[in-house]
């Protein structure tokens, strides 16, 4: 037999000091003694009541037992003699000449291991929902507990509550608690053991090989599927010249619904409504539209109806830490600046919400929509506003 292959099985005594003291003569030590960390590959010799024995091959003999035994009893039940199992290396010589291993520490390296190699493959894996909580859903993968927030569920699975009420966005997540999703592993923080997952990770790929057909610029014709604080979703048919084609849904934020300025989507749309829609956007299998790109600009005719110094009368609509939207009509909306009021306390004191005065035109931007206004004492002359037929 050559030099550098042992037989332990035939050639080393039972007694591991023994083992090792032979080992040492006949190999580097860097072959032979495990770092403590390391994982190794054993064949299980021997199950005990309380411990369990792996030959370690030239590592010498190592041993499951006391609270690692317990940690790990139900993975012991599986194993039989000469199984193979891997494990990680506690003590590298205990008291007994033992190498102590962990099989639970071992199993958990080896299922981050396995959880990075999934992400890296961009893999689509089937997870289970344990629980909810107000920022999104507890999932389980592979043992491990990880994350789906809110923001990362498919459109489908979006909660879309009326103005966005925090209980009732967790009671619609509280729907998910025992079902099993589909997802994508979006981050893996081993230093912190934290793993996040992705339902809209796997929707994006399907969406983009759904638009292929589709640019910015196009108009889509569609429906109103939700409205929430901060647009309108609309669904519309990935390919239109096909009665059966699957349906994709895009976003119309709320600056993207109208020319006027909006406080409420609702005012707008309603679900169901049937729309047509520039895309505005198509980045990441996220899809932008907008409603008021189709519809006249208002403003484009704001320059006729509204000149520099022009004294004019308007509703205030609503008081910011930086000043007061007035309407002037129903599409145009111009701002009276805090400064002028010298604090938002005087402001406040001067101006109130639907409370109808008079202003002065500072300055009047259309191809910008910015008008800005100056509020002016009670008793000033009004310009007349001109009527489009003027």
């Amino acid at each position: 037999m050559p030099e550098n292959e042992l037989d332990i099985h035939t050639t080393l005594p039972k007694n591991p000091r023994t083992q090792m003291t032979e080992v040492f003569a006949k190999v580097p030590l860097a072959q032979v003694l495990a770092q403590v960390g390391t994982v190794v590959e054993g064949r299980v010799i021997e199950k005990a009541p309380a411990s369990l024995y792996v030959d370690l091959g030239l590592y010498g003999t190592g041993i499951v037992y006391g609270r690692e035994y317990r940690d790990a009893v139900d993975i012991v039940r599986k194993v039989n003699l000469g199984d193979t199992l891997f494990a990680k290396v506690v003590d590298v010589d205990n008291d007994e000449g033992y190498i102590e291993l962990s099989l639970r520490e071992a199993g958990r390296e080896q299922t981050w291991e396995k959880l990075l190699r999934l992400k890296k493959e961009g893999a689509i894996v089937t997870t289970k929902i344990l629980e909810a909580n107000r920022g999104g859903l507890i999932a389980e993968l592979e043992g491990v507990r990880g994350f789906l927030p809110v923001s990362q569920l498919a459109s489908d699975h979006y909660p879309r509550v009326e103005g966005g009420d925090k209980q009732k966005i967790y009671a619609e997540l509280q729907k998910f608690v025992g079902r099993e999703l589909s997802v994508k592993i979006l981050d893996i923080d081993l230093n912190e053991e934290k793993l996040i997952v992705s339902e809209k990770e796997i929707e994006a790929k399907e969406i983009r090989d759904l638009l292929n057909r589709w640019q910015v610029n196009d108009v889509v014709e569609g429906e109103v599927s939700g409205v929430v604080d901060f647009g309108a979703f609309v669904k519309f048919k990935a390919d239109p010249t096909e009665t059966e084609s699957p349906l994709v849904e895009g976003l119309v934020h709320i600056s993207e619904l109208d020319h006027k300025l909006i406080d409420d989507p609702r005012a707008i749309v309603k679900v169901g409504d049937a729309v047509r829609a520039t895309i505005i956007g198509l980045e990441g299998g996220r899809v932008s539209l907008s409603l008021k790109r189709l519809k006249e600009d208002p403003w484009t005719t704001a320059g006729e109806r509204y000149q520099k110094d022009a004294l004019v009368e308007g509703t205030v609509t609503k008081l910011n830490p930086y000043g007061a939207f007035v309407r002037l009509d129903e599409n145009i909306h111009g701002l009276a600046h805090v400064s002028q009021f010298g604090s938002e306390e005087q402001m406040r004191s001067a101006l109130a919400v639907g409370q109808r005065s008079k202003f002065k035109i500072l300055e009047i931007k259309p191809d910008e929509h910015r008008l800005a206004l100056e509020l002016v004492p009670e008793g000033s002359a009004l310009t007349p506003t001109p009527t489009p037929e003027s």
